[in-house]
């Protein structure tokens, strides 16, 4: 007999599973609100969000007009964001909020359309427009309910998002470098500096924008070479006011004598030519 009982559970559960998805099946069917309503939340108190959704997508437009249809799609747009669609619950608690702004769930729904749009953005690898359009709805949210008890939270996906566009910025202007499209990497890397003056990265791009105005000044044609090495010579002053302990001072050096040395020799060139 006990040889049976592993073959009589497994069928045993089969039924079960069977049968409840034939349940879930006639009320897919089933033209009754009221109870696919009732099911609906029932599956959603349980955290069977898919079937949830399921139903609940279907009942929304039925509900129309009934005091049940604010939880409904509040409770939709939920169903989204515990499966992960990001992009999908951003979209339905933007439309719970649009639609019912005095709503006892509305401030929880702006919230969570910001965690959605906080949740969809992507590595700082790749394009940012989705944490752009997330720090924006964040703002929004601060000066609509800046007393909020989710302020907390959202202020602090603000600043991981912020952090996320600075590690793009700083890799941006390196690339330039690593490119050796020295001009534009002064250019991105002074850009950078401005914009995040209390930056992690702000040694490394301070020295980046020095070796990279050296280059360009040494690769440049010769009526350009002063000014460029005049600028090298400026940008190591700045380099040392800032970072005096710098681990790379030594190379800063470097690059200062011989940026020095060689806008002497132009400026007596340039002497020369003129007696």
């Amino acid at each position: 007999m006990l040889s049976f009982r592993p073959a009589f559970f497994v069928l045993f559960l089969s039924t079960l599973l069977l049968g409840s998805c034939s349940g879930y099946q006639k009320l897919l069917k089933s033209t009754d609100v009221n109870k696919k309503y009732e099911a609906a939340i029932q599956y959603y108190e349980k955290e069977d969000f898919f079937k949830a959704g399921t139903l609940l997508e279907e009942l929304i437009p039925l509900l129309r007009g009934r005091p049940e249809a604010e939880k409904a799609q509040f409770y939709f747009a939920n169903t989204n964001y515990r499966q992960r669609n990001y992009t999908l619950s951003a979209y339905y608690f933007k439309t719970f909020h649009d639609t019912y702004p005095n709503s006892e769930f509305a401030q929880e729904a702006y919230f969570m359309q910001a965690k959605s749009l906080f949740k969809d953005s992507p590595e700082f690898q790749l394009d940012q427009t989705n944490t752009y359009t997330a720090l924006e709805v964040i703002q929004e949210f601060l000066n609509r309910y800046p007393e909020s008890k989710f302020r907390s939270e959202v202020e602090g996906m603000s600043q991981e998002l912020q952090k996320k566009l600075e590690n793009k910025a700083f890799l941006s202007a390196k690339l330039y470098y690593d490119l050796r499209y020295y001009q534009s990497a002064v250019t991105a890397l002074t850009n950078f500096q401005q914009q995040y003056p209390a930056s992690a990265y702000g040694e490394q791009a301070a020295f980046l924008k020095l070796s990279a105005q050296f280059d360009l000044a040494t690769e440049s044609v010769a009526e350009k070479q002063l000014e460029r090495y005049n600028e090298t010579l400026a940008f190591y002053q700045s380099f040392i006011d800032t970072f005096p302990q710098s681990k790379q001072l030594k190379d800063a050096e470097k690059m200062y004598d011989n940026a020095r040395g060689a806008a002497d020799k132009l400026k007596a060139a340039d002497t020369a030519a003129v007696k």
